[in-house]
C-alpha cells in the first residue's frame, strides 16, 4: 500500500514534466516546419532544443515515470519460469545493476561536471546542465533496483508480466 501511494507520489508529477517536455519538442517542430517551409528561413536552435527535450524525457521517463513493469524487456523466459526461479533472476539482475550503475556513477558525475566547459551551438546550454539528467538516471536506476533486490531478498517474487495487460497508462 505504501509503495504504491510512494509511486504514485513519484510517478504524477515525473509524468506532467514528461508532458511539459513532450510539448515543447512539439512546439519547436511546429517553429520549424513553419520557418523552413513557409518562411524560407531554417532555424537551427530548434534542431537543438528538439534534442535536448527527447535526451531528457526519455532518461526523465525511464528514472521516474515509467513503472518498472512496464519496462522494454525479453520477458519470454521470465515470463515462462516459475516464480522462486523469477525471484533468484531477479536478484541476479539487481545485483548485476546496481553494481554496474554504482561503480560507474562517480565516472558519471565526474564527466558531467567536466562538460561544464562546454555549451550547446545555438542556445548556449551548459552541457553539464544537459546531461546531467544521466546523474539522475543513474541514481534513479541504483533506488529502482535496489528496492526489487531488497523484496526479492525478503521473499516476493516479481510478478509475472503480459504483454496484453500493460498498457499505456492513459
Amino acid at each position: 500500500m505504501i509503495e504504491r501511494q510512494l509511486r504514485a507520489w513519484v510517478t504524477r508529477p515525473a509524468e506532467a514534466v514528461a508532458a511539459l517536455l513532450l510539448a515543447v519538442m512539439f512546439l519547436a517542430f511546429m517553429i520549424q516546419i513553419v520557418f523552413r517551409y513557409l518562411l524560407n528561413f531554417p532555424i537551427g536552435w530548434t534542431s537543438e532544443l528538439q534534442l535536448i527535450t527527447w535526451l531528457w524525457l526519455v532518461l526523465w521517463g525511464a528514472a521516474l515515470a515509467v513503472p518498472e513493469r512496464q519496462e522494454i524487456r525479453f520477458d519470454l523466459i521470465y515470463g515462462a519460469v516459475h516464480p522462486q526461479v523469477r525471484r533468484f533472476m531477479a536478484i541476479i539482475t539487481a545485483v548485476a545493476l546496481i553494481v554496474i550503475y554504482g561503480m560507474s556513477l562517480p565516472a558519471i558525475v565526474d564527466y558531467v561536471t567536466f562538460m561544464k566547459v562546454e555549451a550547446s551551438a545555438y542556445l548556449k546550454i551548459r552541457f553539464d546542465y544537459l546531461y546531467s539528467i544521466y546523474i539522475l538516471f543513474a541514481v534513479a536506476v541504483i533506488v529502482r533496483y535496489g528496492w526489487i533486490l531488497w523484496k526479492a531478498i525478503r521473499g516476493e517474487a516479481p510478478e509475472k508480466t503480459a504483454p496484453t495487460e500493460l498498457s499505456s497508462g492513459v
